[in-house]
């Protein structure tokens, strides 16, 4: 969901943005990479987070935990919410703030665990780049748009991409060995097809990459269109290769991959529904299928993200409104989802889900009951089931377990 940036837009308004982003700051945007500084962390738990002298956690000991949040909204987060999990019982335990990264809405991590990379959803944006080792912030750099919502890292650990809500535009920066961002590559604009029905413009929710690394694909919810771009490994440079229709006024939001990398499923935020694509590796063409339920029932619903298992055996749907979680089966080899039923996220507005590592717990960053709930996923029957009360976090919007 991306930030008041574009809230005169009537689309927008029915993404219930939180109130105080009206007032966001703008950011200056940063046109050389800011000098390495050490990020303050604020601790408020007796148990220490992980740290440049610490072990490796094990398989079976505390794993880091980031948590994303808006600094400037009221009640909001201070920064980067630092945490351990306990990969068994999937209880959290807070360990400080690592502050200096305004709005830091959406996170990812490069290959390696070594970097963290997140937005700064601000009218001027900005992507920044920390350390983890002794969270050192390694400099921000300018998206050239605003309200940046999502970014990822291609698997190649040498690109950064970023989508723009609030301008509609998607960028790339090049990540140097030390894992810092250098200045942008590439800066591309949705500029058609027409925006849908109640949208006055493009707005880039997503960007991501196809699993052969092949393609990257940017969804946008402003102009209910997929868009596929080979990116060049050398330059950094994007080249459209085809589009994706999805039906008028759906508001494409969040694409994921089934692991055969022949299927993709897209959440529709504004017509509440999930469909089913296929995908071609070759060319980089997905085409959007009929869409299906997302077990809201009649009620208000904003679907926000999907997820699949490792395995492509299950998927889940965070559904905000509804404010739970809906099971799918994934059957003939990705291409058909059949919905299981929902449970209650024990949460109010699930913007974003994430699986750990191991698939074995799921994590909902529940933003206005400012909460993270865990749930133990089974492996045969992709049954979810709460793990203990939710953790408490300032307007949580992304959960990053590592």
């Amino acid at each position: 969901m991306g930030s008041a940036a574009a809230a005169g837009d009537p689309g927008v308004s029915r993404r219930r943005f939180v109130a105080a982003l009206a007032g966001t700051a703008a950011l200056p945007a940063c046109s050389r990479a800011q000098a390495p500084a050490e990020a303050t962390v604020t601790s408020h738990a007796t148990r220490p987070g992980p740290t440049a002298a610490s072990p490796a956690p094990s398989a079976t000991g505390p794993r880091p935990l980031y948590v994303g949040t808006y600094t400037s909204a009221e009640g909001g987060g201070k920064g980067i919410g630092i945490a351990t999990y306990d990969p068994v019982s999937g209880r959290i335990s807070g360990a400080g703030t690592l502050t200096g990264v305004p709005d830091p809405s959406y996170l990812a991590v490069g290959p390696g665990g070594r970097t963290l990379y997140a937005v700064d959803e601000r009218e001027a944006g900005a992507v920044t780049a920390v350390r983890l080792a002794d969270r050192a912030v390694l400099g921000s750099r300018s998206t050239g748009g605003s309200a940046p919502c999502h970014l990822s890292v291609h698997p190649s650990g040498r690109w950064l991409l970023s989508a723009n809500y609030g301008s509609g535009s998607v960028a790339v920066h090049p990540i140097d060995a030390s894992g810092a961002l250098g200045e942008r590559a590439d800066l591309v604009t949705h500029r058609s097809p027409a925006p849908g029905p109640g949208q006055q413009g493009p707005h880039a929710h997503q960007f991501t990459i196809s699993p052969d690394g092949g393609h990257v694909l940017a969804v946008d919810l402003g102009t209910d269109t997929v868009y596929s771009y080979r990116l060049d490994p050398r330059t950094g440079r994007l080249t459209e290769v085809a589009r994706a229709a999805a039906r008028p006024g759906a508001g494409p939001r969040h694409l994921t991959f089934h692991p055969g990398g022949r299927h993709a499923y897209l959440a529709n935020e504004l017509d509440d529904t999930v469909t089913v694509c296929g995908y071609a590796p070759d060319t980089g063409r997905l085409t959007i299928g009929a869409p299906q339920p997302t077990g809201s029932g009649a009620g208000t619903n904003y679907p926000a993200q999907i997820l699949v298992t490792s395995d492509g055996a299950y998927a889940f749907l965070a559904n905000r409104g509804h404010n739970s979680l809906a099971r799918y089966a994934v059957e003939a080899d990705g291409a058909r989802l059949r919905l299981l039923g929902t449970v209650p996220v024990a949460g109010d507005f699930p913007r974003q889900i994430a699986l750990s590592p191991d698939g074995r717990l799921l994590f909902a960053a529940n933003q206005r009951s400012g909460t993270v709930s865990v749930f133990h996923v089974d492996a045969g029957s992709g049954e979810l089931r709460l793990a203990g009360a939710p953790f408490a976090s300032p307007v949580a919007v992304c959960a990053l377990p590592l």
